[in-house]
């Protein structure tokens, strides 16, 4: 017989397998579950607000017990008899962030955070864990799921308003990814789809997302808020908007979060999603982007979209700041662990990384021209640069470090953002995460 042809059937048949798993343990339906994150100098704490179903399950139905990278924590649907794995994802957080932050050891705070997983058929335990960033587990919370609890809401019969702006697929095979409005009232909304949908084509015009356009759904979902704009602290800007977005989070002035998660995905029920991209109405720099959490973007500066494509590769494929401050060291990084993100590395582990993508023949540390790391020196527009070859080595300076964290190439759009492509090794490890997702 053909090998090819065998190879085949027996791809086939684990989908088929996959697909029997699926449909033995959940039904066609999605759970939500809105948490508390936690903590401070009297430790951490993991609670549980709210379970909410709604139908459709528009995550991945195969590789369930699976995941594509490590994250800084896990959800897990377990059978609460046998203790089986029936579905696993990761994520990244910003409680987990600013657990790391001076802040952090004066005074306890709390996060908002939500998860989805499958619906399951029968009772199910639900267990969150965090990682701290030696990768030890900092936090875990394990509850009960029962399909008869009165007191699970269901939602989504009146979706909110939206519109696709890009359709690849069919929800139940492609990637979904939701965008919010922020800061846009509701006569503004023509606006909001309109730059909707230039940094949607902007991120598929990118590699590897430009070849795997049809695994992608982008939807633009309309919720107005009461105020156009958005609040910026530093110029004593207080808007009202729909999920209370600022800048200074962590009194970075450019660092642009939402503390209102829940409201993120209450305002997506009955809308198939996976990744969710909040799109704010404000011509200030800034933005953000958690692995498997949210991405967050402004809609009018000069840098919107470069910043955008910069922020998604965080959000989407868990990618690493490739840039780094000479006037200080971050510690999020420890040099004695290899972090998970792939395209970084403290040569702790590096046969794991990229080493068999590197130049034949590089240096290793691998020479570069320094020119200082400073990011504001790197954020003028040269968007008409030519990428040109690309030399794959080990190069010093990453993780916000200028000192033992290394990343593949000399610049790469998670380190510059007038830079006009990722990198090899970033474009591998997005194409691993779509083919994650859709094979």
């Amino acid at each position: 017989m053909n090998k090819i042809f065998v190879v085949a059937i027996a791809i086939g048949l684990t989908s088929a397998m996959q697909a029997a798993d699926f449909s033995e343990n959940f039904c066609d339906s999605t759970l939500r579950i809105d948490y508390i994150l936690g903590g401070g100098p009297d430790g951490i704490n993991l609670l549980i607000d709210s379970q909410t179903k709604q139908p459709g399950w528009a995550g991945r139905r195969s590789r369930l017990k699976e995941v594509p990278v490590a994250g800084n924590g896990t959800v897990l649907v377990t059978d609460p008899l046998s203790g089986d794995t029936l579905y696993m994802n990761t994520f990244s957080s910003l409680f987990q962030e600013w657990i790391n932050t001076p802040e952090a050891k004066e005074k306890n705070m709390a996060f908002e955070n939500s998860f989805l997983v499958p619906l399951p058929k029968k009772e199910a335990n639900i267990t969150v864990s965090l990682r701290g960033n030696r990768h030890d587990e900092i936090g875990r919370i394990t509850h009960r799921y029962r399909p008869d609890d009165e007191l699970v809401a269901l939602r989504g019969e009146n979706p909110t308003t939206h519109k696709y702006i890009h359709k690849g697929g069919d929800p139940t095979q492609a990637i979904d990814i939701a965008i919010l409005a922020e800061g846009y009232r509701q006569e503004e909304m023509e606006s909001f789809v309109s730059k909707a949908k230039i940094i949607a084509d902007e991120i598929l015009s990118y590699e590897p997302f430009a070849s795997n356009k049809d695994k992608f759904n982008v939807v633009a979902v309309m919720t107005p808020s009461k105020d156009s704009g958005v609040t910026v602290p530093l110029k004593n800007q207080w808007k009202d908007t729909a999920f209370e977005s600022h800048f200074s989070t962590f009194y970075s002035s450019r660092y642009l979060t939402t503390p209102r998660v829940w409201k993120l995905h209450k305002a997506l029920e009955g809308i198939p999603y996976e990744h969710v991209l909040v799109l704010v109405n404000t011509p200030e720099y800034g933005g953000g982007g958690i692995y498997n959490s949210y991405q967050i973007a402004t809609s009018d500066h000069k840098l919107t979209l470069p910043v955008a494509v910069h922020e998604f590769g965080h959000s989407f494929a868990g990618l690493a700041d490739e840039y780094f401050y000479t006037e200080e060291e971050d510690e999020t990084y420890p040099l004695d662990i290899e972090p998970w993100e792939q395209n970084i590395t403290t040569m702790v582990d590096f046969d794991s990384k990229w080493k068999d993508m590197l130049t034949p023949g590089v240096e290793i540390p691998t020479p570069w021209n320094d020119k200082g790391g400073k990011r504001e020196d790197r954020m003028k527009d040269t968007s008409n640069d030519k990428r040109g070859d690309v030399v794959v080595g080990v190069f010093e300076g990453g993780g916000y470090r200028s000192k033992g964290v290394y990343r593949p190439v000399e610049t790469c759009r998670m380190r510059d953002n007038h830079n006009p492509a990722f990198c090899p090794v970033c474009e591998r490890a997005i194409s691993r995460v779509i083919e994650f997702y859709t094979k």
